[in-house]
């Protein structure tokens, strides 16, 4: 929603992701507050905490509607993750949680967005996705503890508003689209 006096900007930051669900916020929120006790950094807010599907940047305003009907596009199954490998990248200083293995739909999901952006003429990252969330930034990392697993029951994705201010980035979730369900 814009303020009054103000218009809409004519770009937008988007991504799509998985927006996780209170008990896996919960969860994911527990996991980085254990890094950050071994690592140290800055604890992302539980607010923010998700895994990043394809990540548009800076769109033009109205290209919104194109990206909307590439989501609408894609079609596949519901399908749990388990979150159950910590990780550092130094390069960047960033503390994760990720995946021993990815589920193959997963992988389907990710390559279903990516086939719908490159078609509609949208940008698309093409290094390899890593799904991860990002639990600490800035930290210095070190020997990876054991964490306790986390399961994340996927049932849907989202398309999220990014607006970088001085106290950091804030979220917002545009719109949902449901994954087909099975019992998994």
């Amino acid at each position: 929603m814009t303020e009054p006096g103000k218009s809409e900007p004519d770009t937008l930051r988007l991504f799509f992701a998985l927006w996780p669900d209170d008990a896996t916020r919960a969860a994911l929120n527990r996991t980085g507050k254990w890094l950050h006790q071994h690592w140290g950094g800055r604890r992302m807010r539980a607010d923010t905490l998700h895994i990043t599907l394809a990540f548009l940047g800076s769109t033009p305003a109205d290209q919104r509607d194109a990206v909307l009907a590439c989501a609408d596009a894609v079609q596949t199954e519901s399908y749990e993750l388990l979150l159950d490998q910590a990780g550092y990248w130094r390069h960047n200083r960033i503390g994760w949680l990720g995946m021993s293995e990815t589920p193959p739909r997963h992988v389907e999901l990710v390559e279903a967005l990516n086939v719908q952006l490159r078609a509609a003429g949208l940008p698309v990252d093409d290094r390899p996705h890593v799904p991860h969330v990002t639990l600490l930034r800035n930290t210095a990392g070190g020997e990876i503890p054991a964490c306790e697993p986390v399961r994340w029951p996927v049932s849907e994705f989202v398309l999220v508003k990014s607006v970088t201010e001085p106290e950091g980035a804030h979220y917002e979730v545009i719109r949902r689209w449901p994954l087909n369900m099975e019992r998994f």
